[in-house]
């Protein structure tokens, strides 16, 4: 999302009045200017969840749509006084997009000899990954650049920071529509509608003089999305584009995201197919209480109750998949009195329940979907750190257990049975059932007391264990402390073409020389975006909802420091720089634990002081800044560049873990200070 991940960049494109004479600005302009920002952010959000929902190659591409959109709308910017008008090709790019993607899906299915692998359209081999990619970014680019040329066009007819107030309300109206229609669980045609409604309104008389190709392909746009919305037992959650498939019997099986993810069977069928979902069982005490995180469709609620569980806390993230369990699940498990259903973060409802239990299940966790387009956070990481399973056994009984279990490579298996030895200083039961491939069903239990309940395999490592996942470094799909070479090749890649896209659009790089803080502002900023996303999806949950406060709240900081540079003058910017380095380094000394360890209004007063106050500082710095910027444009180019080294950066937290970000964006702005210190003069604003 350009408009939070960097305002800086945003912002130095935006050209004051005095120097293009252009008439006083009306209402009608500042209309103009909400709408078209508040389309740009829409758009934005949805290609993020729409493509990844439907091209598998993006399920861990984790910011590849983000990077492709903010390097559109920094050229988009670029291009604010061009002569041609690129804002009608918006419509047409974006429907190109979509049929591409929908021509060329890329999901899980069943190919020669029946196994599991990525197929596309009617099974057949999908595009290579370095293809599919290449088209997805290069389409994305230039919609997003049709996009911001008209927001930029109209930040020219007003005052800099009056600018980028009002662009910051377009943002926070973007995010509440996009924010609206996901609680509305509506499909992408609502989203279609919003979107060409808008598309129409700021294009007027434009669609009559161009011989309606925007028109049309507005229409198209609504028609293909209108399709995927309607055609076959499609449903949309806010996490995931649902498909469900009816089986014989009565049963179902649901598909999430173009993989599969759960048959929901009756008990007596699990008795006899998939007799591991009773292993957690098997040498467990009493199981009258019993917390289920990752509850599905119901099967693991459904067995609890038939192993005479008294209570049944059942929590699952998705509402519309526990919805699709409580209507069409075989033996209605949702429907038992005994059974309380949580729509919730699993982590986030450990952390705040007082109940105790004599069974703890995290069943089937694994959603393969990333929290945001801007992190490497999927929505169960923070289930399977020691911190998390720590939780999990201050909530057991004296003689409850913990159980997990899922489809497991061996080396993931070592690596959480060797999490769980570490919380418990003992090894877990571990019992296995078939393979699937180089994967294996796997089930690992340990009581409260360190002990295995009767069980005589315990696991031991196969090779040298792999080091737990933490709090701070919430991987564990990622074998080693490394970035996958393929994230480098395609952060290489990613950031040579916007060097190039840059170097073609705003000429010689040498004539940024005078901006090289901006450079480091704008990957500084997106850095610290990046550690507040995270920073809340552990203190709050990874829920869609979260997410959208922290996005809302962001840009609240923005306009909030927006206000502050309109109406006080900064006497010394340089003690701005003291006070961004200071707010940096409370964050730094205060540890996750103990926010975790305060009840949920503290937590919360404490969280968004300690994640908000950098921002507010940091835009602040940049408001005074940018008023002495002798070329916006050369400016933003600057800001444009860093903000895209700041997204690679991001990936040092596979290696050094989030909080090192920190001392990133603290040493990014040191370096601006270091570069900028000639413009640390008196503000005369």
């Amino acid at each position: 999302m350009q408009q939070e991940h960097d305002p800086d960049a945003r912002t130095a494109a935006r050209p004051r009045p005095a120097r293009t004479g252009l008439r006083v600005p009306t209402p009608g302009d500042r209309t103009r200017l909400v709408l078209a920002s508040a389309l740009m952010l829409f758009v934005e959000l949805a290609l993020i969840r729409w493509t990844s929902s439907n091209n598998l190659y993006l399920v861990h591409m984790t910011n590849f749509v983000l990077l492709a959109s903010f390097l559109g709308i920094g050229l988009g910017f670029l291009r604010a006084r061009a002569s041609r008008d690129l804002f009608p090709l918006g419509p047409i790019l974006l429907v190109t997009l979509v049929g591409f993607v929908l021509a060329f899906p890329v999901r899980t299915g069943t190919g020669r000899g029946g196994r599991w692998q990525l197929v596309g359209l009617l099974d057949l081999a999908p595009l290579p990954r370095w293809l599919s990619l290449s088209i997805i970014f290069a389409l994305a680019v230039g919609t997003l650049m049709a996009l911001a040329q008209e927001v930029a066009r109209t930040f020219t007819r007003f005052e800099a920071l009056e600018a980028y107030r009002l662009d910051v309300m377009g943002s926070l109206t973007g995010i509440a529509a996009f924010a609206a229609l996901s609680f509305l669980r509506l499909p992408p045609l609502g989203w279609g509608l919003v979107g060409a409604a808008v598309f129409v309104v700021l294009l007027g008389r434009r669609l009559r003089l161009l011989r309606r190709g925007p028109a049309i392909a507005l229409g198209a746009l609504v028609l293909l999305l209108g399709a995927e919305s309607v055609a076959g037992s499609f449903q949309w959650s806010p996490y995931y584009k649902i498909h469900t498939t009816q089986l014989s019997g009565g049963l179902f099986r649901v598909e999430v995201n173009n993989t599969p993810l759960q048959t929901a069977l009756p008990v007596a069928n699990l008795r006899r197919d998939s007799p591991f979902y009773l292993y957690p069982y098997t040498y467990a005490g009493s199981r009258d209480d019993v917390l289920v995180i990752g509850a599905g469709t119901g099967n693991d609620v459904a067995v609890a109750l038939a192993q005479g569980a008294k209570r049944v806390d059942a929590v699952e993230i998705d509402p519309a998949i526990m919805q699709l369990g409580r209507d069409h699940h075989p033996d209605r498990p949702y429907s038992d009195p005994r059974v309380t259903t949580h729509v919730d973060d699993g982590r986030a409802f450990m952390e705040r329940t007082d109940r105790h239990y004599d069974l703890i299940l995290l069943a089937l966790p694994d959603s393969a979907t990333i929290v945001t387009g801007q992190s490497a956070l999927r929505l169960e990481n923070y289930l399977f750190t020691t911190q998390a399973l720590t939780q999990a056994r201050s909530l057991l009984k004296p003689d409850g257990t913990f159980a997990m279990y899922n489809y497991y490579e061996p080396w993931l298996l070592d690596r959480y049975a060797n999490t769980v030895r570490t919380v418990y200083a003992a090894s877990p039961c571990v019992q296995l059932g078939p393979s699937y491939g180089p994967r294996q069903q796997a089930v690992l239990t340990l009581r409260k007391d360190a002990s295995t309940g009767g069980c005589t395999t315990t696991w031991t490592p196969r090779t040298a264990a792999l080091e737990p996942s933490v709090d701070d470094r919430p991987f564990p799909y990622l074998g080693t402390r490394t970035i996958p070479s393929f994230y480098l090749w395609m952060l290489g890649l990613v950031l040579l073409a916007s060097l190039a896209a840059v170097r073609t659009v705003a000429g010689p790089l040498t004539t940024m020389r005078p901006y090289v803080d901006l450079f480091f502002m704008g990957a500084a900023f997106l850095l610290l975006e990046t550690k507040n996303v995270v920073q809340f999806a552990l203190l709050f949950g990874t829920t869609w909802a979260v997410n959208a406060a922290v996005f809302a709240g962001v840009l609240l900081s923005v306009l909030a420091a927006i206000e502050v540079a309109r109406r006080v003058t900064i006497r010394r910017p340089i003690l701005l720089y003291a006070g961004l380095l200071a707010a940096l380094a409370a964050a730094w000394l205060i540890p996750q634990d103990a926010l975790l360890d305060l009840s949920l209004v503290p937590r919360f007063l404490a969280g968004v002081t300690i994640a908000f106050l950098p921002i507010f500082v940091a835009n602040l710095l940049f408001a005074v800044r940018f008023k002495g910027a002798g070329s916006s444009t050369v400016a933003f180019g600057a800001n444009l560049l860093g903000a895209m080294v700041g997204g690679a950066l991001e990936y040092l937290a596979l290696i050094f873990g989030f909080d090192a970000l920190l001392i990133v964006v603290a040493l990014l702005y040191g370096l601006a200070l270091l570069t900028g210190r000639k413009h640390l003069v008196t503000s005369r604003a």
